[in-house]
């Protein structure tokens, strides 16, 4: 009996010539994602080439932002993105920005990796996130993050979308 190959996950730093392959992860995360959240039409206003625009200019920010993609034999798979707290009231000096795989490869442990390369451990930190994600509240409370009560409604592909905020 032969036992089934492992894919080989790698999680690196973001180049910035995966600029467009982000570019496309990030489309098709923010379609599994939100798609119970937003309007279909706003989220066909999402699109991989816009995307990677954004990735353009995040791959090639200052050594206090982290970014760290997830491969998977070879295929960014997923991303994870934290630096300086942008917020003025902000509970701790770092926040999680964002972290995304793809619906394919939840509960594969690709996610705690991705987070556990953007995050020291026991680190003081906070992120926001969609009040109706469940699937993202139990991975945080896991990593020992909880609500502070805090919360708003911020404007999203023309819509909008209630966030929550945890710290840790």
């Amino acid at each position: 009996m032969s036992a089934e190959a492992q894919p080989e996950v790698i999680v690196r730093p973001v180049r910035d010539v995966d600029a467009e392959a982000l570019g496309r992860v990030h489309a098709q995360c923010w379609h599994e994602t939100y798609d119970h959240l937003i309007s279909k039409a706003a989220l066909e206003k999402v699109s991989p080439r816009r995307m990677a625009e954004l990735w353009t200019h995040w791959a090639s920010q200052g050594p206090e932002f982290t970014m760290r993609a997830a491969l998977v034999d070879g295929e960014i798979v997923g991303f994870v993105g934290s630096g300086p707290a942008r917020d003025k009231d902000a509970p701790a000096f770092r926040e999680l920005y964002f972290i995304y795989l793809l619906d394919a490869y939840h509960s594969t442990g690709i996610g705690q990796k991705l987070f556990d390369a953007a995050v020291e451990k026991d680190e003081s930190l906070y992120l926001w996130v969609a009040e109706d994600n469940p699937r993202a509240h139990r991975f945080y409370t896991r990593n020992g993050f909880t609500l502070d009560g805090a919360s708003h409604t911020e404007p999203f592909l023309g819509e909008t979308l209630t966030e929550v905020r945890f710290v840790r």
